[in-house]
């Protein structure tokens, strides 16, 4: 393993880890350390901000994972993002205990207010955080498990794929509105206290949970990066690239799409996860198809296959959307943003990062041949003179 890593390390990947790290710790140090009149200190609510937009790297990674190099557009992996926030919501609701409106020291706010008699036994063990996390993990990876192996296994690619995704998702939108599923309906989970019992309001533990998503993002990012540069990652290629020709030559083509798609669905509960303290609120909003469709967008943005830019298109894109829905262009917003996918599409079919890519490597390629050129220009000179 620690070879594979070190493998899978190229100047670009060691590059953006070494940003990714120096953000995780100078945000957290400056918000905490330096005064508040200090022009390089970064208040609280940014720091809530750029953790927020950590999380949405994370998801966008995990879209990159299987649609970048497998081929599998997934509009519902929201799905997964919201299913890991619920898990974590659930922690941090068993958390509040007596300090409820209601004080009841075992039903959350919204049970008390709808008459539940006792916790739903779904709602046991969340008041361990060991459990929480291992739902994190598990409930959005069971639901891709079960989803993948069903479409894989009857071969259902493209298009149809995208559309079942997506219903997948609506189907639990629908779910998770109803007040009586147990997840506090439309309003969803909120008014969280203490998480490992710290005041998840409080600057330090704001900084702490940025520093951690940066932390996620890091090893999210590693662990693609060994796949998609190993044995393994050349297969899934193949089977983007073409998939009958990969079974004709043996390969078990469902085993493969089934284990990358659940390991994104794992990726993304873990964003959702994190995604929730530092929000403050998860509510069916985040299971609707719009938010998964707006996560590919991250992705073809910042450049499909190359993990980097779907880290850069989430950052970007979601940093736009702060700024223009907050001005005159508000109601613009969704306008501008598939503006910006129809642009992307038509000028840059790589992305930012693909496209920028391509462009050095061509002007490498360029300045290369000029020197085996001029090279060989100067010995024929050479030779010339000799004689």
């Amino acid at each position: 393993m620690p070879h594979l890593l070190t493998r899978s390390l190229n100047r670009s990947a060691a590059g953006f880890l070494l940003v990714v790290a120096a953000c995780g710790i100078l945000v957290p140090i400056s918000n905490l350390l330096l005064p508040e009149t200090s022009p390089l200190q970064v208040p609280t609510y940014l720091v809530a901000l750029f953790g927020k937009y950590v999380c949405y790297a994370i998801l966008a990674l995990s879209i990159d994972l299987i649609w970048g190099y497998c081929g599998i557009l997934s509009l519902g992996h929201g799905a997964f993002f919201a299913l890991g926030g619920y898990a974590m919501g659930m922690y941090l609701m068993r958390q509040i205990g007596t300090r409820g409106v209601y004080g009841n020291p075992i039903l959350p706010d919204f049970m008390v207010f709808l008459n539940y008699s006792k916790l739903p036994w779904y709602w046991h063990g969340f008041d361990m955080f060991w459990f929480a996390a291992l739902m994190v993990l598990l409930v959005p990876g069971l639901l891709a498990f079960c989803f993948g192996w069903l479409a894989f296994r009857s071969r259902v690619t493209g298009v149809y794929l995208s559309i079942i995704t997506q219903a997948m998702t609506y189907a639990l939108l629908l779910a998770f509105f109803r007040n009586d599923f147990g997840f506090g309906g439309n309003n969803g989970l909120t008014d969280f206290k203490d998480i490992l019992g710290f005041n998840v309001q409080a600057q330090g533990a704001r900084a702490t949970l940025f520093f951690l998503s940066c932390l996620a993002l890091s090893l999210a990012f590693l662990l693609c990066r060994a796949i998609v540069t190993s044995k393994l990652g050349k297969v899934l290629i193949a089977i983007r690239d073409a998939e009958s020709r990969t079974r004709f030559l043996g390969y078990r083509v469902e085993s493969y799409k089934l284990f990358v798609f659940t390991l994104s669905a794992c990726m993304a509960g873990v964003a959702g996860a994190l995604y929730v303290p530092q929000v403050g609120i998860i509510n069916p909003g985040e299971f609707a198809p719009a938010n998964s469709i707006e996560a590919v967008i991250w992705v073809a943005v910042g450049g499909r296959g190359t993990l980097i830019g779907a880290v850069l298109g989430a950052v970007v894109v979601n940093y736009a959307k702060t700024v223009f829905t907050s001005g005159a262009l508000a109601s613009y917003w969704l306008f501008m943003l598939g503006a910006l996918f129809v642009g992307v599409t038509l000028l840059l079919p790589k992305g930012i990062v693909g496209t920028v890519s391509d462009w050095w490597q061509g002007h490498s390629a360029g300045a290369e041949a000029n020197v085996r050129d001029t090279a060989e220009e100067d010995g024929v000179t050479g030779t010339s003179l000799a004689e």
